[in-house]
């Protein structure tokens, strides 16, 4: 849990933020397990206020309990599960990819990193009709090959060229740039977006080891995005 300050909760003052920090009270694990009544009086507050102080602190940080049952049918309405178009992918993944997860592929060079998104981006974009956001770190996206994948999935050229309209392609050269790209699409798509990028995207990103902090942000991010 947070460090106690001022604005933190309604009734959470600087002075009583002062006067809590002044007895070794600094966070809100704290205050909560305290002994109210022993804070009180050293600190010279008032009881019921502490008391209330403390409720609203374990309402606003507290996890509450809830049941399997209606934690899977949570699961069911806000997760949507992505075919990756390839059969024996989507039987090892559990069906797919999953919404609000980072999926990492490993392998060495030449392995099939790229033709996996690359398939991936082409089945999104044509039997799902859904938008794909590609992130392009190392050039290994062609057009000629998305358009190869698409043609052995339809004939129909109007399908093809729908399917390539819905797949934008972003390149990025460095960590901050493909931050840059995260935190733009987190504020401004309003539908969901398949998010790819190239499985070698974090190693290269990397800039000899400088980008290597910045990693845990674009972490934190993509399952959000």
């Amino acid at each position: 849990m947070g460090v106690l300050r001022a604005g933190l909760c309604p009734g959470l003052t600087q002075d009583m933020v002062q006067l809590l920090q002044s007895r070794g009270i600094k966070t809100v694990v704290d205050l909560v397990s305290a002994d109210l009544e022993e804070v009180a009086q050293k600190c010279g507050l008032s009881y019921k206020a502490l008391v209330a102080l403390r409720r609203v602190l374990l309402a606003q940080f507290s996890a509450f309990p809830c049941n399997g049952a209606d934690l899977y049918e949570e699961l069911k309405t806000s997760t949507a599960i992505l075919s990756t178009g390839i059969r024996s992918l989507d039987k090892l993944l559990d069906a797919g990819l999953y919404t609000g997860e980072v999926t990492e592929i490993v392998g060495g060079p030449g392995s099939g990193k790229t033709q996996v998104c690359l398939c991936v981006a082409a089945n999104v974009a044509h039997s799902l009709q859904q938008k794909v956001l590609y992130i392009d770190s190392n050039g290994g996206l062609t057009a000629s090959r998305i358009l190869q994948l698409l043609q052995a999935r339809t004939s129909d050229e109007e399908e093809q060229a729908g399917a390539l309209q819905r797949i934008q392609v972003v390149r990025v050269f460095d960590i901050f740039q493909m931050l840059d790209v995260l935190q733009d699409l987190r504020g401004a798509v309003a539908q969901q977006v398949s998010l790819l990028s190239t499985p070698s995207c974090f190693p290269r990103l990397a800039g000899e080891g400088r980008g290597w902090a910045h990693l845990p942000s674009v972490r934190r991010v993509l399952p959000s995005t």
